[in-house]
């Protein structure tokens, strides 16, 4: 398999427990067109795989770990990442995620990327899981405040 998926229980008494080890991948991959360059998103002026572009696809490695329930899911809260090589238009870029710390809902990943040539860029990633409902709640009312 590509990737292991991590899974979320309830206990007896509905208290959140994370079902999952250390050690868990996920993994991403896409191809760099003319829509994931840094000319076209804005982070610089050349045709290469953008940073951005290579940011996305670190976090959906660390997605694809997850399986959550109904109502849950995980939302992205650090990032640390260096971009080591640039990348031609037509190349495929592929990033992996591993598990590498649990702290109750935070996770915390061990992201990188390559091409076809070797490593392009590496780091750590951090996401929490969420409720939904209540996080979207949190979000709308921020729109009162503006």
């Amino acid at each position: 398999m590509f990737y292991d998926k991590i899974r979320l229980k309830y206990n007896y008494k509905d208290v959140f427990v994370l079902n999952m080890q250390l050690g868990l991948r996920g993994r991403a991959q896409t191809t760099v067109t003319s829509f994931n360059t840094a000319k076209a998103m804005g982070s610089g002026i050349l045709d290469v795989f953008a940073t951005p572009a290579m940011v996305a696809l670190m976090e959906q490695a660390a997605v694809n770990c997850l399986e959550l329930p109904e109502g849950q899911s995980s939302v992205g809260t650090s990032l640390n990442i260096t971009h080591i090589a640039a990348t031609p238009l037509g190349s495929v870029v592929s990033a992996t995620a591993e598990l590498i710390e649990i702290d109750r809902r935070r996770l915390v990943f061990k992201v990188s990327a390559c091409d076809e040539a070797g490593k392009i860029g590496d780091g750590k990633h951090e996401r929490f899981i969420i409720d939904v409902a209540p996080f979207l709640a949190k979000a709308q009312s921020r729109k009162q405040v503006l």
